[in-house]
């Protein structure tokens, strides 16, 4: 299966969980660790260097700082762009998780919650899914997260290959070959379509789907009863010269439209709730009241706008930010992230102008009755 460089799904916030089962205050370090030229070991360090000295600086514990540095340095076996985040609190390492982009701006915060906003913008471009190619003797079936170029996941299926080739025979032996040849292509695709649904099952829903224009007319006519959303690349063989480079420009391709019609319903749901008064809350204040509810389906925010609010959970009764939240303001962008995860929301990243010209939204899991609001 060929290796995919592309980068460029609303964030999934549910690998932030156990974050938040730790007593603060965290340590959040967000560092390119990528070595892409003869430097950069030495770069690397330097960076590791100024990001503990401002940890430091804004009076994190040594053992803490230590702890960051130490995972930080550790050398990542994978080609640049690479990018890590590290959170840590008194306690040890919270959070270890490594993206294939570059990060121009590193990250380092000392407060009573994680700044995990920066990694979500990255997160958030991203999008996991299934690339099968697909011939008459069966197909290659991979997982990929658009971040990374190799793949999490890959299985070579089918494989069935008498009669899987037509040969000019005559009388009936030509149609008894030729409905051989067509049971196992089919059989072979059905092979596929199992291995497709499988990753289907477990929420991988984007299948791009190359190879065989006949064989992926049977795949994709037996994924039609699941929640697969099937993409067709009219590109890319099971081959050795099967066109690596064609493909991942057409898996490419295929991607930020995908994104693109992602972004577009997004901004087509926040408008029909604006329109008709709907699911939807807009500013810090009303978000924040609706975490107390747990209605937020989905967390949309400008990390710069919100970065420069602060709240104060005292002032939101029932508003859950995890253990043990010293009393005081905090960053608006911190907390709203925080309840997100908290309350299992996704969190998608947006500019003011995206969300009715308010640092932050969300969209609702069902119409809050202002009747009860008010009460």
């Amino acid at each position: 299966m060929a290796r995919i460089f592309w980068a460029p799904r609303y964030m999934d916030t549910a690998p932030f969980t156990t974050i938040y089962q730790h007593a603060g205050p965290f340590a959040t370090a967000l560092v390119d660790v990528g070595h892409d030229n003869e430097h950069g070991e030495h770069e690397h360090e330097l960076r590791v260097r100024a990001v503990c000295d401002q940890l430091t600086e804004q009076g994190a514990p040594d053992s803490v700082v230590s702890a960051v540095g130490d995972r930080l340095r550790e050398l990542v076996e994978r080609p640049a762009p690479i990018a890590r985040l590290v959170v840590a609190t008194g306690e040890g390492i919270a959070h270890d998780e490594i993206i294939g982009v570059r990060v121009d701006r590193p990250v380092s915060t000392w407060g009573p919650l994680p700044d995990l906003a920066p990694w979500i913008a990255h997160r958030d471009s991203s999008l996991t899914f299934v690339l099968v190619l697909v011939d008459h003797e069966g197909g290659d079936v991979a997982l990929y997260d658009s971040e990374v170029p190799e793949s999490q996941e890959e299985a070579a299926v089918g494989g069935e290959t008498r009669f899987v080739h037509m040969v000019p025979v005559g009388g009936w032996s030509a149609l008894r070959y030729q409905h051989n040849t067509e049971n196992v292509w089919r059989r072979n695709a059905e092979a596929v379509v199992q291995e497709v649904r499988s990753h289907v099952h477990r929420g991988h829903r984007l299948v791009l789907l190359a190879g065989d224009p006949q064989s992926r007319g049977i795949v994709r006519g037996q994924l039609e009863d699941t929640k697969a959303e099937v993409v067709e690349l009219d590109t890319g063989t099971r081959a050795e010269d099967g066109g690596e480079e064609a493909l991942q420009e057409a898996v490419g391709q295929a991607l930020l439209s995908c994104l693109g019609r992602r972004r577009a319903a997004l901004a087509d749901a926040l408008r029909e709730q604006r329109e008709r008064g709907g699911a939807l809350a807009t500013g810090v204040d009303e978000v924040l009241e609706a975490f107390v509810r747990g209605q937020v389906d989905t967390l949309l925010l400008d990390p710069a706008e919100t970065a420069e609010i602060e709240v104060d959970a005292a002032h939101h009764p029932g508003l859950n930010l995890g253990q043990e939240l010293p009393p005081g303001p905090v960053r608006a962008d911190q907390a709203l992230i925080a309840a997100a995860v908290l309350t299992g929301a996704a969190v998608s990243i947006n500019r003011r102008e995206a969300l009715a010209d308010s640092p932050a939204a969300a969209l609702l899991r069902w119409d809050q009755d202002p009747d009860a609001v008010a009460g």
